[in-house]
């Protein structure tokens, strides 16, 4: 399939709406750990309200029962295989590069960069078939696509790399999205195994924690110094919330479009909520992120858009 048709529209919208929300949770665990002075707490205090939320979902219901049942027996079986179920890793990553870069970058600069490696990242998952979906050709208008959506990281970030420290901090969400593309692959295996896709989104949320388990004292240590008092302001601890809805949405609708399609469709919603986002709040957007995200909605528009055939 090189596009989307009529039949696919729904679950474009679904996508373009996770773009929203992921482009929301960006701005409130960057604000939660910019608050803490630590990305990665941060980033454990939004997984583990996640986690609270789909332990309330799934085991209080008899389906989300049936569907860890389900889980279990496939990788029993190898049906699924155990690495299939470690998208949560790069969700740890994504949630982790949300808290230590986006008060600095910005959510439009940051999700630009998340564009870049999604982009590259779907092309190359699609064609390894690690989605549900199976193996996706790679199209010339596939690699148009990823290339100008790679090609908009360098427009939104000239600006920025003034150092080291500015190169850093736009990679991490640029290797944050690649791991994302990778995520809703591995996601979507778990949900077409499970049939529910709040049992998979469970899964992600339990591997992230354990993940960040692990790297909280690795960072304490690299630290050397404890986070800050944790902030009053409510609204920053609904990240987890947000991630429970996007992970869903993910997991629901990515077999069918494919996870390159997948990844740009959604990437329409992260820039329409991240140039809100930043608009009304600290970091007014300069041309080069307008500029970025031009060649972003047009990297789309090649990928995603089946084109007519006259008979």
């Amino acid at each position: 399939m090189t596009g989307v048709g009529i039949r696919e529209l729904p679950a474009v919208g679904l996508a373009a709406v996770g773009g929203v929300g992921l482009a929301v949770q960006a701005r409130l665990n960057g604000g939660l750990g910019a608050s803490l002075g630590d990305g990665v707490v941060g980033s454990m205090i939004s997984t583990g309200t996640g986690i609270l939320v789909l332990l309330a979902i799934v085991p209080g219901s008899r389906v989300g029962r049936r569907a860890m049942r389900q889980i279990r027996e496939a990788l029993r079986v190898q049906g699924l295989r155990w690495w299939q179920c470690l998208g949560g890793v790069a969700g740890a990553l994504y949630v982790v590069s949300q808290g230590v870069s986006v008060g600095s970058l910005g959510v439009g600069v940051f999700t630009v960069a998340v564009v870049g490696g999604t982009s590259a990242g779907s092309l190359a998952v699609d064609r390894a078939g690690l989605g549900p979906g199976g193996i996706r050709a790679i199209t010339t208008r596939r690699v148009i696509g990823a290339a100008a959506g790679v090609s908009a990281v360098a427009v939104a970030g000239h600006d920025r790399l003034t150092g080291n420290g500015s190169l850093w901090l736009l990679a991490l969400p640029a290797v944050a999205g690649l791991g994302l593309s990778v995520q809703s692959a591995l996601n979507g295996r778990v949900g077409a195994v499970a049939g529910f896709p709040w049992a998979a989104a469970l899964v992600n949320f339990v591997v992230a924690g354990c993940t960040l388990c692990i790297a909280l004292p690795i960072e304490f240590l690299l630290r050397g110094k404890t986070p800050g008092s944790l902030p009053t302001e409510l609204w920053l601890y609904c990240g987890g919330f947000v991630g429970v809805g996007v992970i869903a949405i993910a997991t629901s609708v990515v077999h069918r479009l494919g996870v390159l399609v997948f990844g740009l469709t959604s990437i329409a919603g992260q820039l329409l909520g991240a140039v809100l986002l930043d608009t009304f709040g600290a970091h007014r957007p300069p041309a080069t992120t307008w500029i970025a995200i031009a060649i972003t909605l047009a990297a789309v528009a090649i990928t995603v858009i089946r084109p007519t055939r006259t008979p």
